[in-house]
C-alpha cells in the first residue's frame, strides 16, 4: 500500500579530505555513522561549488580538486556518484569528490562527534559504499 507521498530526494555532495596517504571520516552527529564531510547542494550551485563550500564549512579547509579523473568535462575531484538513504532527509543523490588539503587541523564543527584519518582497511564501522569510495579517493592520482 502507498501513501501517495513520494520521498524527498536531494541532491548531495561528500568530500573525501585526503593528506598523507589517509582520509578523513567523521562520526556524524545526527546519522551516528562514520561518513566523509558533506552536503545538501544549494540551489544555484554546480557539485563542485557545493563540495568546496562543504569543505570549508564542516572542517575549515581549502582543498585541491584533482582534474583529469573522468571524461571531459567531469568536475575536477569527482571519483563516483552513488545514492543513499539519510534518515530523515530523504534519499541522498550524492556526488563523491576527492580532495587534498595541506593540514589535518580542522576547525571545529557541530556535526559530528568525532574525527579519524583512516587508510585501507577502513578501520572504522561505515557503510559498504563509503569504504569503496575512500578505495577509490587514495587510489586517484
Amino acid at each position: 500500500m502507498t501513501t501517495g507521498v513520494a520521498e524527498r530526494r536531494a541532491f548531495s555532495v561528500a568530500v573525501f579530505c585526503r593528506h598523507g596517504g589517509e582520509i578523513l571520516l567523521v562520526r556524524h552527529k545526527r546519522l551516528d555513522l562514520w561518513l566523509p564531510v558533506g552536503g545538501e547542494i544549494e540551489a544555484g550551485e554546480t557539485p563542485l561549488e557545493a563540495a568546496r563550500r562543504e569543505l570549508r564549512e564542516e572542517t575549515g579547509l581549502d582543498g585541491v580538486f584533482p582534474p583529469g579523473l573522468g571524461v571531459d568535462g567531469t568536475p575536477a575531484g569527482l571519483i563516483g556518484y552513488e545514492e543513499h538513504p539519510a534518515g530523515s532527509k530523504g534519499l541522498h543523490l550524492n556526488f563523491a569528490f576527492v580532495a587534498d588539503v595541506a593540514t589535518r587541523q580542522l576547525a571545529a564543527c557541530d556535526e559530528y562527534t568525532a574525527v579519524r584519518w583512516v587508510g585501507e582497511p577502513v578501520p572504522v564501522e561505515c557503510p559498504l559504499n563509503v569504504r569503496q569510495l575512500v578505495r577509490l579517493a587514495l587510489a586517484a592520482p
